[in-house]
């Protein structure tokens, strides 16, 4: 009977704790007053996935930096706030996952947007035009993915530019070699493991930068590919409207341009 009564007590606690911590869950988020919900009071609480440079990247200090990390800071000054990243996997961004769980308010991933990425996500305006290019060692006679023949090329998981290496794969005779960041493709080309890399064109830019002489990019892809900022889908339209109004705001007053060729380099 003792043990009876004391396992009714710590049922009755456990579940009291259970409200409370569902409260304190609950009462940690808010709505501003200009209909923006955030999933933490006074946040902008970021999903994006590490390193994916010039666009979010740690810097020797350990902090955030990038082209995303700054205009996403423009939107959180908009709406009042400060903005914190979580370094989350690519799949749960672009699989609205992360967003639908309430791990973040807005998905800034150098992502983009595609039909079935617009089911599960809800985009604001594009911010980015972007290319795929293919990366190989310097002095390698790789010029086109045909050349690849028999060869292995690396891609990241989960991206445009896997999907376009798969697309073909087939016809010029390589094979695909899916990689789950940019920095273990990267460091495959580096060490040989691969012949040639596919993904966006700026991150290759950045790396030649930080690698000089010993790689080249052999080939450019207009994909015809634009980024854009994600939120949860249906779930926070205001957010969309203060992203919308923060871009624009800075393509008008030279901020974009600014933070475009400090980390890009010169606007086409």
């Amino acid at each position: 009977m003792g043990r009876s009564l004391r396992a009714v007590a710590l049922i009755v606690l456990a579940g009291c704790l259970a409200v409370a911590a569902g409260c304190a869950r609950s009462d940690t988020g808010e709505t501003l007053g200009n209909g923006v919900k955030l999933v933490k009071k006074g946040k902008l609480t970021v999903c994006t996935h590490l390193p994916y440079a010039p666009f979010q990247s740690r810097d020797d200090s350990g902090r955030v930096v990038g082209f995303d990390i700054d205009l996403i800071d423009l939107v959180a000054k908009r709406i009042g706030v400060t903005q914190e990243i979580v370094d989350t996997p690519f799949e749960g961004i672009k699989s609205g996952q992360d967003l639908n769980s309430g791990k973040c308010d807005l998905a800034a991933a150098a992502m983009t947007i595609t039909e079935d990425r617009r089911k599960a996500l809800d985009f604001a305006d594009p911010y980015f035009d972007a290319t795929q290019a293919l990366l190989v060692a310097t002095g390698k006679p790789y010029r086109t993915l045909a050349d690849l023949r028999g060869r292995k090329v690396g891609a990241q998981a989960s991206t445009t530019g896997e999907d376009y290496a798969k697309k073909y794969a087939k016809e010029s005779g390589y094979e695909v070699v899916s990689y789950r960041d940019l920095a273990a493709e990267q460091q495959a080309l580096a060490t040989g493991q691969i012949d040639g890399a596919i993904n966006d064109y700026p991150v290759w830019t950045d790396y030649l930068k930080r690698n000089p002489g010993r790689f080249a990019v052999a080939a450019n892809f207009d994909t015809g590919e634009k980024y854009g900022y994600a939120v949860k889908k249906g779930g926070n339209p205001k957010l969309v409207e203060a992203i919308n109004a923060a871009i624009a705001q800075a393509r008008t007053d030279g901020t974009y341009k600014t933070l475009y060729e400090k980390w890009i380099g010169p606007m086409p």
